[in-house]
Formats: structure tokens, C-alpha cells, sequence
């Protein structure tokens, strides 16, 4: 299994060995690794995400790092009289989908022989790598905003990694945590592109839902992308591995408040601006700035999806509505709910519709 990590800005090429985050020009770097999806090669007998251990850039199984998460349910219920299908992506060990990316990224950082990790998150992907750290011994430090959700904070200081509350910005979380990872490694989780290698199975998993099928449109909140485009390469997987033949429409959904990918989509931009925005309950989704905008974009655009936004009024009654349903999720997992509710006011035909719930409720009571 050949592993290379490749710049998006000036193209150059680096060996994984090499432990390289960013390129020598300040650009991101994408992963060289472009498996061909076979039905085939799925390991049935296995109850979790590693069923698809074959797409999967580690090369040594004793470096996998795992607390068997994924397989999350498909719900089907009616929506306006539309059937639509809500994709519980929260039902993880942590409490959130990030656990998909978590365990790729520390497995990967535990095989590359990694001892000190950092990253900067909103709360989620903090408590995500720290939980999956801790298993793999590898120090942890995470950086937050420090008006994050409390139980947040106090669930990554449970799993016993260092947190560092930052005042300012989410580009200051983000500038502190870079200046600090100078002297160790930084898993980001929208930085890091071993991360979206786990987020991708949620694709697999929706594939294997519609018996080796795809619904029509996707619906997920979108804010650093670790989603997003995590969805678009297993698409691009299933693709290379002639299986689909078109791509579902993506649909981001972000806050009215903080809606950088939104501004740049409807001035058909193909990079965002910084955002100046707002405080919104949707703190997972509150990024103005974000890193991987481009790719973001090209995922919408390369499978003629949209943006919509949404007001916190809007959240806060799509939060209640899908309480109804018995189903209790944080405000940002919410936001695809509300984006759904105005993305059904424009469809002229019955379509089937995923929209993918992220973050337990639990997350910010």
C-alpha cells in the first residue's frame, strides 16, 4: 500500500514518513491514495467501520486504533409528507461523528510512531481524538475557544488530554494551536488528511443502506468540512470502483450567522472570503475562515449540490421538532434538520433525501 502526501497549492510530493502537515509553501496537503471500492473486499463479519478496512490508508492492523464505532442507523420517517431518512451519525463512543475520523487519524499517527499530538476544535473533534489518543498512548493537547460548550471541555478533560482554553477568534484557537504544534505533530481534524479518510465511511455505510445504492440528495451541516469531504472522496471511491455512475446532490447547511461557504457559493466563487461573523448556537459550524473552503466548494459544485443557511430560530425548532421524533441531537447536528425544512419547500418531486445528524444532544444541555 503506497501512501503520498500531495500539496493542493504547488503540487509537491512528500513520503508519509516525512510526518509533513503543511508543504514548504504554506499549502495543504492532500492524500496520494485512491483505492478502488469492491463490494467484494467489504468485510461483512465485521460490526464496525473497519468492515472497509480495505480503503483505509493504514498498513499495519496492529497500529489500528478502534473502539468498534460506526455503523450508525438509517431512520426512515416522513417529513411534510416526504420520506426521508436521518442518518443517526451521533450514536459513536464520543458522541459524534468525528469518531470516524478519529480513529483513522490516531491509528495513522500510532503506526507514524507519533508520541504528542494537537488540535484545535469546537469541541467535538477534541473530544474525539482525545478519547482515541488516551487508547493509543499518545499525549494529547487540545485547544478550544473558551466559550465552548462546558461539557465539552469537561468530557476531553475526562479522556485526560491537556486543554487549552483561547480567548478571541476561532482563527486564534486555530494560530495558537499552529504555534504550539511547532514542536509536535498537528492532528487536525479540517488540517490533517488522514481524517477525512475516516469520515468517508459514512458514504460506505449509506451505500450498503440502499442495498449498493445511492439516494438522490445529502443534507449535512458544513462549517470546517471534515464531512463534506470526507463524503466526496468515498464517492470518488465508489466511482473508480464503477459502482455509481452519478454523484448525489451535496447540500451544506450552515448558520445565517456564520456563512462563509454560503457567500462564496451564491457569487459562484470557487474560494470563500473571511466571514464577519455572529455568534450562533451552532458552535460546530462557526468557522469564518475556513482552510479547506476550496475543496468544500468543489465538492458542492462537482455534485450540483447548494448551500442554504438558517437562522438560530430555525435550529432551535428543527432541535425540538426532531425531539418529537425521538431523537435528540446538539443545535449544530439540528442545522441540517432546519436546511432540510427549507430545502422541502422547493422540491417539485418526491426524492430520496439523507440528512446526516452529527452531535448528540447531550453535547451542549
Amino acid at each position: 500500500m503506497e501512501i503520498k502526501l500531495k500539496c493542493i497549492e504547488c503540487g509537491k510530493i512528500y513520503e508519509e514518513e516525512e510526518k509533513k502537515v503543511f508543504c514548504d509553501c504554506g499549502g495543504l496537503l492532500q492524500l496520494e491514495f485512491n483505492p478502488v471500492f469492491k463490494i467484494e473486499n467489504i468485510r461483512k463479519n465485521e460490526n464496525s467501520l473497519l468492515r472497509y478496512r480495505d480503503f483505509i490508508p493504514i498498513k499495519n492492523d496492529k497500529n489500528i486504533v478502534t473502539l468498534k464505532e460506526g455503523l450508525t442507523p438509517l431512520v426512515e420517517t416522513k417529513i411534510e409528507g416526504f420520506k426521508i431518512y436521518l442518518k443517526l451519525d451521533f450514536i459513536f463512543p464520543t458522541g459524534s461523528f468525528k469518531d470516524r475520523g478519529a480513529t483513522v487519524l490516531i491509528s495513522k499517527m500510532k503506526e507514524l510512531g507519533i508520541e504528542r499530538i494537537v488540535e484545535d476544535s469546537s469541541g467535538n473533534a477534541g473530544s474525539a481524538i482525545a478519547a482515541y489518543s488516551i487508547l493509543a498512548k499518545i499525549d494529547c493537547d487540545i485547544f478550544v475557544p473558551e466559550n465552548t460548550s462546558p461539557n465539552k471541555i469537561k468530557q476531553i478533560e475526562f479522556y485526560g488530554a491537556n486543554v487549552h482554553k483561547i480567548s478571541g477568534s476561532r482563527e486564534d484557537v486555530f494560530n495558537k494551536a499552529k504555534e504550539f504544534s511547532i514542536n509536535y505533530y498537528y492532528a487536525s481534524h479540517f488540517v490533517n488528511p488522514y481524517f477525512f479518510q475516516g469520515t468517508k465511511t459514512v458514504i460506505y455505510e449509506i451505500f450498503e443502506d440502499f442495498n449498493y445504492s445511492l439516494p438522490d440528495t445529502i443534507i449535512l451541516p458544513v462549517g470546517s468540512g471534515s464531512s463534506i469531504i470526507g463524503i466526496y472522496i468515498g464517492l470518488l471511491d465508489l466511482k473508480r470502483g464503477g459502482l455509481i455512475n452519478k454523484f448525489p446532490k451535496l447540500v451544506g447547511v450552515q448558520s445565517v450567522n456564520c456563512s462563509p461557504i454560503y457567500e462564496a457559493f451564491i457569487k459562484k466563487d470557487l474560494t470563500t472570503q473571511q466571514f464577519e461573523k455572529k455568534h450562533t448556537i451552532a458552535e460546530g459550524i462557526s468557522n469564518p475562515n475556513p482552510l479547506r473552503g476550496k475543496e468544500i466548494l468543489k465538492a458542492i459544485y462537482e455534485t450540483s449540490g447548494e448551500v442554504i443557511v438558517v437562522s438560530d430560530e430555525d435550529i432551535l425548532l428543527s432541535q425540538k421538532e426532531l425531539g418529537k421524533l425521538g431523537i435528540f441531537v446538539e443545535p449544530t447536528s439540528a442545522a441540517s434538520f432546519a436546511g432540510l425544512k427549507k430545502y422541502l419547500k422547493s422540491l417539485r418531486e418526491d426524492k430520496k433525501i439523507v440528512i446526516i445528524l452529527t452531535g448528540s444532544g447531550l453535547k451542549s444541555v
